[in-house]
């Protein structure tokens, strides 16, 4: 069966947390629930021997995208209790928004390095063939 998401695409590399060079390799060391690995961010591509950290700190400014989904989950969640359950206690949205942001956390703190990722590796459909010839 056919993705929707064609890869070449930035959706396609964040919603598959491949890699921004080539959507091939993995980004993350391992899944986003794995807890020992949470969030860790693989040095270099093992696919096209992309690295993916530009700089030391590159991905603090993940903080930010992670704030942005946060708030995102939070209006998403209390919107829609005022929308379909109108006499919902407001503790119990409360509630639910803090328990959605426990659960969801490790899955946010990964998407949000992938996010920063790439806005900043451009996807290259020959990264795979520049490692084969040897330049990088």
């Amino acid at each position: 069966m056919n993705s929707p998401i064609k890869k070449g695409t930035k959706i396609y590399s964040i919603l598959k947390f491949k890699c921004p060079a080539c959507h091939e390799g993995d980004f993350l060391v391992s899944t986003p629930y794995d807890l020992r690995n949470v969030g860790d961010v693989r040095i270099v591509c093992d696919v096209c021997n992309q690295k993916y950290s530009k700089e030391p700190g590159f991905y603090q400014g993940a903080l930010y995208v992670s704030y942005g989904l946060g708030v995102a989950l939070f209006v998403t969640i209390w919107v829609s209790c005022n929308l379909f359950f109108n006499n919902l206690n407001v503790w119990i949205q409360i509630g639910l928004v803090a328990g959605a942001s426990i659960i969801l956390a490790p899955y946010l703190f990964a998407l949000s390095k992938i996010i920063w990722a790439n806005l900043f590796i451009p996807y290259n459909p020959n990264a795979k063939s520049r490692i084969q010839e040897g330049t990088h």
